[in-house]
């Protein structure tokens, strides 16, 4: 048996070469359940990226009129796809994303701040936009 914590590809292939034969009394039950919670978590974490880079963007549209550019428009509607698609994958995410739009406004918030040198007090306490807003592909903030 090859140790978790010492080989962790070795162990996953060992895990899933298991799987297929039908070995299931050999499985590292407890190693194997952590795994499977943190890829759950970790597509939670790509949908809360996606859309914060995203709200940033929008921020910083809709507060720096005159810097406005193409990069920015295209950063947009890439962060619109990849949201669009991670959820898309990962329907049973949809419950959470309410949460989502507001942890990842915060950040978006604090990141708009560090990259405009706004004061955070420039920006929204909550997000001004609705999700489905956001996500609008012809949706840019005046």
């Amino acid at each position: 048996m090859i140790n978790y914590d010492q080989d962790f590809y070795g162990w996953t292939q060992e895990q899933a070469a298991l799987l297929r034969a039908g070995c299931l009394h050999e499985l590292d039950i407890a190693n194997l359940i952590e795994e499977v919670e943190a890829m759950g978590r970790s597509e939670k974490r790509e949908l809360e990226n996606c859309l914060v880079v995203l709200l940033l963007h929008l921020l910083k549209w809709k507060h720096q009129v005159n810097r406005r550019c193409r990069s920015w428009q295209l950063t947009i509607k890439t962060q619109r796809i990849d949201f669009l698609k991670v959820l898309r994958d990962n329907p049973g995410l949809k419950p959470g994303l309410d949460q989502c739009l507001i942890d990842a406004y915060q950040l978006a918030a604090i990141k708009a701040s560090q990259e405009t040198g706004f004061d955070e007090a420039i920006f929204p306490a909550s997000c001004p936009w609705e999700l489905s807003d956001a996500i609008k592909q012809d949706f840019y903030p005046d």
